[in-house]
Formats: C-alpha cells, structure tokens, sequence
C-alpha cells in the first residue's frame, strides 16, 4: 500500500459512483462470462500489484522462493494504498483490454466483485490451483462476493478496528473515542467506505447488515461533521502508519495486522477491538483483463497455498491467514503466534463483527458518493 494523496473530489465521486453501480448491472463486455485464463507454460517475468507490508521480505522470503523454485523473474510492486484510488488508476487501462503490464492484482472482494461484472477480470483454471482447492480455509469459501471464488482467492483476511497510541490515549475501547472531543485532531479515519461508514454505524448502535439507506446516510453526516470540526484529522488509506509512528494520531481506524508490525517499533502501538465488534474483510488475489502472464500468476497463488509458505507470510504480517494447516506449522514454530486472535481469531473475539459489504447498485452509488464528498470537502 505505497503512500498516496487521495483522488480529487470530482474524480473521486465520478469513479465511485461508477464503481457501484457496476455491482449488479450489465458487464461492459455485452453480458458474456469473463474469459478463463487459458493454460500455458510458467516462465518470465511475473508484476504483482500489492500493498505494503504484506508479505515476508528478504532473499529468503517468499517472493525470492518462488522466484527461485518456479525460474520466474517477479516484480513486486506496492502501489496500492486505497481500493478506489488504485482503481481509479488502472480503469483506463482495463477499459482498453490493458493490465499496464501487472499480471496479478490484490484487492477487497467488494472491489473485485465489482470489477468482474465490468468485465475487468479473468475466471481462474482451478485445474492449475490444486492447493487452493485442497487449503483454502471452509469459510472463505463461499463469500457474498464471490460465492464460488471463480474470479478470486485470498490472499489474506482480517479485521478493522482501533490501533491506539497506548501511551497517549490509554483507556480507549469503542468506536465512539474516534468522535470523543478528548482526542480531537488527533484522530484518522479510512478513506474505505466500506470500513468507516460500517464502523460508525457500529458505534450508533446499528448493525449494518440491516441499516436502511437512511440509516447509512446519517452516519455518513456524523463523519461529515467530524471532519469539519476538526475531530478528525484526515482521512487516509495505509498511510495511516505514518501517523501513528509520529504521534500526529492517537486513535486510527486501521487494519489488525498493520498493529503487530508497528508495535515492534513501538510497543505503545496497540490493536484494539471495539467492544462494538469489527469489520471482517478479505484482500484477494486477482488477474485482470490482459495479464501478460496469467500463468504464471496462477502459479503464484498455487504456490502460497502450500501452508508452509503461508506459515511464513503469516508469521510476519500477522493477518488472518486463508490457509489450512498454518496453525498446526506455527504452533510448533512459535506458540504465541499459533495464539495469536489477530491470525487465528476465536468466535468469542469475532462475536461482534460483521463482513465488509458489496453495497453496490442504486444504494451503494448513493451512499458512496455521499461518503466520497464528506470526506473531500
């Protein structure tokens, strides 16, 4: 998720309101099923759009062992901060049949499902993903996105809620801190509507798998008023780190595993779990419309889906991994890790929580371009 600026109001409204109105409409390809990747040898060169500190670093890492066990040469590239911002920044290339060279691409399954209805992106040949059948974890199987992952696999899951400055702000347990005055200015919200409108929602008492549009609207002006009173600081997508690490923020709404990997620079960095509950997502692996190399993409996701690679970019970045047999790896290799709620979360720690909509069609236009210019103003 490289550092970004958000995307001008006006373009920003345009894109969003495009995006969800994808969801549920008419493909742009004329209604016809997406292409499957067509079979062919692994070999080349390999571009992966990702976030940052996503997976395990180093020439012993991932990246560096598939390189050398598959003879494919992988360009990693963490360009993504925000799901609308980069795909504001690829949809003309994708309009035109164009990738812009990337192979494989990572984002939320509420994005993807979007982008597979605009004909964006390629069904997966499960005939080449023999450990994504066998690993994939039952319930990540089947999620409102993408019920049978014919366009999708995980690459990791996790949940949104407070990472606190411990030593600044140390008695914080609900969503509520973020709009409590104690902390103005001192607070950051997500740039993803699909986390800060759900979690204020959270925080009124609604559950948003049952809000009416209304319901959503009136949360969306509760962020608005924040934003201009000054409450919030600003609005942000993994950039938030940064804030934290200065001590410019003291509350962000943020993602679990960014938590763990900030607190061994600082231990004061803590993931909270709103006493409300969380929203639970999944990043995804995905290859768009004209990858020049789909094989070899598809060999990538077979490849983390042996667990003893997935072990690995577990144990670093601390997300919930989508993987079977982890655990059983990590409890062997470190037993804390192996208890770890942010990789490995009980029912009691989730009781709370509640998956990251789709939101498209009708409502989701309007609740996002509500949410969109909220934010820009």
């Amino acid at each position: 998720m490289d550092l970004g600026k958000l995307v001008p109001v006006v373009a920003s409204v345009a894109l969003i309101s495009a995006v969800a109105a994808g969801c549920g409409g008419t493909s742009q390809n004329g209604g016809a099923q997406p292409p499957l990747v067509a079979k062919g040898p692994v070999k080349g060169a390999l571009t992966i759009a990702q976030w940052p500190l996503y997976v395990d670093p180093g020439k012993h890492g991932t990246v560096a062992n598939f390189q050398r066990t598959s003879g494919v040469s992988v360009k990693w590239v963490e360009e993504i901060n925000d799901n609308v911002q980069f795909f504001g920044k690829i949809r003309p290339q994708l309009a035109n049949g164009q990738s812009g060279g990337r192979s494989m691409i990572t984002v939320s399954d509420w994005l993807a499902a979007q982008m597979y209805k605009l004909g964006y992106l390629q069904r997966l040949d499960y005939s080449q993903l023999p450990n994504v059948t066998k690993n994939l974890i039952p319930a990540l199987r089947h999620p409102s996105a993408d019920p049978q992952r014919k366009f999708t696999v995980p690459w990791q899951s996790g949940m949104t809620g407070l990472i606190v400055r411990t030593d600044k702000a140390p008695n914080v347990t609900s969503i509520n801190d973020l709009y409590n005055p104690k902390y103005k200015g001192k607070v950051t919200m997500l740039t993803e509507m699909r986390d800060s409108v759900p979690m204020t929602l959270k925080g009124m008492g609604i559950d948003p798998d049952k809000a009416t549009t209304a319901q959503w609207l009136s949360a969306v002006d509760k962020i608005k008023n924040a934003a201009h009173s000054g409450q919030i600081r600003r609005f942000t997508g993994n950039d938030y780190i940064k804030d934290l690490t200065k001590g410019d923020a003291w509350i962000s709404l943020g993602w679990s595993g960014d938590a763990v990997q900030l607190q061994k620079d600082n231990p004061h960095i803590k993931f909270i779990m709103p006493k409300e509950g969380c929203m639970l997502w999944s990043t995804s692996m995905e290859i768009p419309i004209g990858a020049p190399n789909a094989q070899a993409a598809e060999a990538f996701m077979n490849y983390v889906y042996d667990p003893r690679v997935q072990a690995n970019i577990a144990e670093y970045v601390n997300y919930v991994t989508p993987v079977k047999g982890v655990k059983e790896i990590l409890r062997k290799r470190d037993p804390k890790l192996a208890a770890n709620q942010l990789i490995f979360p009980s029912q009691k720690y989730t009781a709370n929580c509640t998956f990251e909509p789709v939101l498209g069609g009708a409502q989701g236009q309007k609740i996002t371009s509500a949410f969109q210019l909220a934010i820009g103003d």
